[in-house]
């Protein structure tokens, strides 16, 4: 019997292009309970990658540098921001968020396991909101906004079970 081509295939990341890696560091840390995982930096061509995940308790990466980072490219959930350096110091620099015209990205989403409590915790941190759970005819949902405007969808997966009938 032949082996399946994509067995053992892993969805690694995901990757955004970030403004400032001490502000998005900083929400994602704070807002979402991420680690960094990695941070590579590339001298020659000025740009440096941050990887974070949400580890499960008791999870750690490595402590040695070349295990972590073989250990980070086989995580599942990971995001990796980028950033091309000198961004930061341009007040006018922006990313396209890929929602606005001509669209392409999306969003990222993370799953809580109290969506009103979640809600509680971004008005408390004064994060910007596309959309609250209880706007719009897909209740349930809501979604946020990063320091470079990417779109976050929050979801409660036990309410959404009757989803798309």
């Amino acid at each position: 019997m032949s082996q399946n081509p994509h067995d053992g295939f892993v969805f690694n990341h995901t990757m955004l292009r970030i403004k400032d890696p001490v502000v998005s560091l900083n929400f994602y840390e704070k807002v979402f309970g991420m680690i960094l995982l990695r941070k590579l930096d590339f001298q020659e061509m000025s740009f440096s990658l941050y990887f974070l995940a949400k580890l499960g308790d008791g999870e750690t990466p490595p402590a040695d540098e070349a295990e972590r980072t073989t250990w980070t490219f086989s995580q599942r959930g990971v995001l990796e921001l980028t950033h091309n350096w000198g961004t930061e110091k341009d007040a006018e620099f922006k990313y396209h968020d890929g929602n606005a015209q001509p669209q392409g990205f999306g969003h990222i989403c993370f799953a809580v396991p109290d969506l009103n409590q979640a809600v509680a915790w971004f008005d408390e941190n004064k994060l910007e909101y596309v959309k609250r759970p209880e706007q719009g005819k897909m209740k349930n949902v809501a979604f946020v906004k990063d320091p470079d405007g990417y779109w976050i969808e929050i979801v409660q997966p036990s309410l959404l079970g009757g989803l798309g009938k």
